[in-house]
């Protein structure tokens, strides 16, 4: 699914290859037909936006927008988890799941981490991928609504992600606005501080030979540093792979 893929790269931490691979993924997006035309405008937008400016203002504005505590963190279990120790096996299920899957997480990054879910949704048949995305809507929304909110262009990934997973976009997050106006907010140096200190969450539930510590959410937004970002994943340009695919 092609157009989960991009708003997988479009989420990540901007990196080089993302902007050298623009007009292949601007006509990603222009082949999509699963969208609407606005959604499709909206997506080449933030390609714009991410792109068209200096890579590191692209790089420096996303960290402050995604790494500034828990309010728009990219970590899906850190919002239904926090800090718990549900949220570490949370985490052990869902490895367990990209294994039985064959997808191979090349990458130092936590699983739940939204764009390596989106990149391993892309994956897998359409079916599976629109069902992954429906059984995370409503927290599609609510970091819709949230980012929104901040009028940031990013909130047109979680639009499409929406349709994609079936549900009408602007209903689902007209219903997150509410829990959106009545959540605090607090990215203070006091309160990022705090977060650092709290108690990490191991995986396996403690076991010292297969745990993994939880990093807490102002740190895990960072450069894929250990390999590529993987823009040719997919042909974009080969003619199997045009107009009517996602």
């Amino acid at each position: 699914m092609e157009i989960i893929k991009v708003i997988s790269l479009l989420l990540d931490y901007p990196e080089r290859q993302l902007v050298e691979a623009r007009v292949e993924l601007d006509d990603a997006i222009e082949q999509c037909f699963f969208i609407s035309p606005q959604q499709r405008q909206s997506l080449h937008d933030l390609l714009q936006h991410i792109a068209g400016q200096e890579l590191l203002d692209a790089q420096s504005l996303y960290l402050s927008l995604f790494n500034r505590g828990r309010h728009l963190s990219l970590l899906m279990f850190e919002h239904v988890h926090g800090e718990s120790r549900d949220r570490g096996q949370a985490m052990v299920n869902l490895l367990a799941e990209y294994e039985q899957a064959g997808f191979d997480i090349a990458v130092k990054e936590l699983p739940d981490y939204i764009p390596l879910y989106l990149e391993y949704l892309a994956s897998r048949d359409q079916l599976t991928a629109r069902t992954g995305l429906a059984d995370i809507q409503h927290l599609l929304a609510l970091l819709g609504a949230r980012l929104e909110e901040s009028n940031s262009p990013y909130a047109a990934c979680f639009h499409v992600l929406l349709q994609l997973a079936g549900v009408d976009p602007a209903e689902q997050i007209s219903q997150a606005r509410q829990q959106v106006a009545e959540d605090p907010v607090d990215d203070s140096l006091e309160a990022l501080d705090a977060e650092w200190e709290e108690e990490a969450v191991t995986f396996m539930q403690g076991d010292g030979q297969a745990s993994c510590g939880v990093l807490p959410s102002t740190g895990n937004h960072r450069p894929r540093e250990e390999v590529a970002v993987p823009i040719h994943w997919v042909d974009f340009t080969d003619a199997s792979n045009a107009a009517g695919k996602l």
